[in-house]
């Protein structure tokens, strides 16, 4: 999982400065008086009741002094002192040899729901839960198991994850908010085609409350009028100004597993609400995606953490999701596997209607293949070709940490001065995956662009790459696993998502030694088997109309597949 994501707070206070343990400060007093000082630490915060923290000081530095009107400007609460014993949130100072190796703990609970974690002794923890749903399971005709009824779900998952931690049975979405501040966290959700994502960020002696907060969200949201139409809003906003890339992206999903015996695939569906499904989406839409999908779920519910010890996670899930109960009436895993089919998505775009906005419109084009998906053996050396393949954008600051020694920016965007970006993609799914490159060009230019795309497959399939390219890419890749993994949300989301799709979870070692296993040859075979099936070619601009018609790419490729099969028949 967290190969796929290779692929594809700070809260700041201007009036407070942190001090040196000694340092203090002290109130203003009239010239020559003889008062006692009140001296206090500046991470006191004296306004708030909450504990601290860190210890810092002694109680001998606490001092009072009285203003000029002979009362005390504000007490500062024993609460809020700082005094001389450690918190019991703060792990003691251990030598090395005396500190265990961080791992990965696993537990099931009797209900089936699996808690996964791993304790890294940061002040800050990060927890939450990973979802066995997503939008692959969104319909237009849905039967509500409550009311017998049918309704909508189209959309509902790009919804449910903008009313993530709004109003619910106890707290309403600002209360939420206000709580998360004062406990100094953060939320977080997202969704995919086949999981969904809640989160807390948060301070270590803070987690019980947070992730309470969480299960509220996750168990029981209320789902107003009022929020729904506010997300709406948002949504309708958000498609006035998408990003081409992630159009794009769309157009390969939706061409690739294209519509079979007059019936939309699940992988094939758009991942973003659309215009037409926001109309339709009601909160009966949502209450019913969950009904069916989560809270009769329990097996496909993992809670995950960092920088929590696992006991403590193990009493929180058990709190918050142990009574989840299978239902055996509702049948909650509809997987309809997806046939790949290839295909051609073409879309084309207004024109920005902003004149101060002063920039060259560029067409966008990618082509892709299918390849394995999460269970497949060439998972891992797909994810070395795109690292090997790289690219970027014409413009970038920066030398080879880059990605400027990667193929296409030394084939394409060094080469073509005209090529806006050029970049390797994939996507991967439970039963499938998508392989490919993307680029952008001027409108006159596209076509070119599109021609110097399929020679870098042609090249892929016909020649081995170089022992410097594999080395370079293998290296990096694994700088990239190792470097990301050392953020406690990657952390947290990589062992949730491993845990939800595998049921284990794999160490950084073993990862790194299946990317080292990768061999040229072996790419070579993943990129000759895939180009010998039905490209598909999705295509996104003002001006789209140079952009190759998919029977012209088959065309070309058919081609090169012909003399390739005389070279190494």
């Amino acid at each position: 999982m967290m190969l796929s994501r290779l692929a594809s707070r700070h809260f700041s206070n201007t009036s407070r400065r942190l001090q040196s343990p000694t340092s203090t400060r002290s109130l203003a007093s009239p010239a020559g008086s003889d008062e006692s000082v009140i001296k206090y630490s500046e991470n006191e915060f004296p306004d708030r009741d909450e504990q601290p923290v860190v210890s810092r000081s002694s109680s001998s530095d606490i001092q009072i002094k009285a203003d000029t009107t002979g009362s005390y400007p504000y007490t500062v609460p024993s609460s809020r002192r700082i005094g001389p014993t450690r918190p019991a949130s703060i792990p003691d100072n251990l030598p090395l040899d005396a500190l265990e190796v961080p791992e990965t703990k696993i537990t099931t609970l009797p209900n089936g729901v699996r808690v996964g974690s791993m304790e890294t002794f940061s002040q800050v923890s990060t927890l939450g839960v990973v979802l066995d749903y997503g939008s692959r399971y969104e319909s237009e005709s849905m039967l509500d198991p409550q009311t017998n009824t049918t309704v909508s779900t189209a959309g509902v998952n790009h919804i449910m994850e903008l009313l993530a931690f709004q109003s619910t049975k106890h707290h309403d979405g600002f209360q939420i908010q206000n709580i998360m501040e004062k406990l100094g966290g953060a939320t977080f959700a997202t969704s995919s085609r086949e999981q969904f994502m809640y989160g807390v960020d948060v301070l270590r002696p803070n987690a019980t409350q947070a992730f309470n907060l969480l299960g509220e969200t996750v168990n029981t949201p209320m789902v107003y009028e009022d929020e729904l139409d506010q997300m709406k809003q948002v949504i309708a906003f958000q498609l006035m100004d998408t990003n081409p890339q992630i159009l794009l992206g769309e157009g390969l999903q939706m061409a690739g597993y294209g519509v079979k015996d007059g019936v939309l695939q699940q992988l094939g569906r758009p991942h973003f609400c659309t215009m037409e499904n926001l109309e339709k989406i009601t909160t009966q839409s949502v209450h019913a995606f969950r009904e069916q999908f989560l809270l009769h779920k329990p097996n496909g519910l993992v809670v995950a953490g960092s920088g929590i010890e696992h006991e403590a996670l193990v009493e929180l899930a058990d709190a918050n999701f142990g009574h989840i109960k299978s239902d055996p009436n509702i049948r909650n895993d509809p997987i309809i596997p997806s046939i790949y089919s290839g295909g051609e998505y073409r879309l084309q775009i207004p024109p920005n209607p902003n004149p101060a906005i002063k920039k060259e419109e560029f067409t966008h084009v990618a082509i892709a293949f299918e390849v394995g998906g999460w269970h497949s053996p060439d998972l891992v050396p797909v994810c070395v070709l795109q690292t090997l393949l790289g690219g970027g954008s014409s413009f970038s600051a920066g030398g080879p940490g880059k990605g400027m020694y990667s193929r296409l920016y030394r084939e394409v965007l060094n080469r073509y001065r005209w090529a806006e970006s050029t970049e390797a993609i994939a996507s991967f799914h439970n039963e499938s995956g998508l392989w490919g490159i993307q680029g952008s060009a001027p409108p006159d230019k596209i076509g070119d662009l599109t021609k110097a795309l399929v020679e870098n497959f042609q090249k892929l399939a016909d020649e081995l790459v170089t022992d410097e390219e594999l080395s370079r890419a293998r290296n990096m890749l694994k700088c990239n696993v190792l470097t990301q993994l050392e953020s406690r949300v990657v952390l947290f989301e990589d062992i949730g998502r491993q845990i939800l799709t595998y049921g284990e979870r794999e160490d950084a070692a073993s990862m790194c030694a299946k990317i080292d296993a990768v061999t040229k040859e072996t790419i070579r075979a993943i990129v000759q088997k895939a180009i010998v099936k039905p490209p598909t070619v999705s295509a996104v601009g003002v001006n789209i109309d140079n952009v190759p018609k998919l029977g012209e790419i088959t065309a070309m490729f058919d081609q090169s597949n012909k003399k390739r099969k005389t070279w190494f028949s």
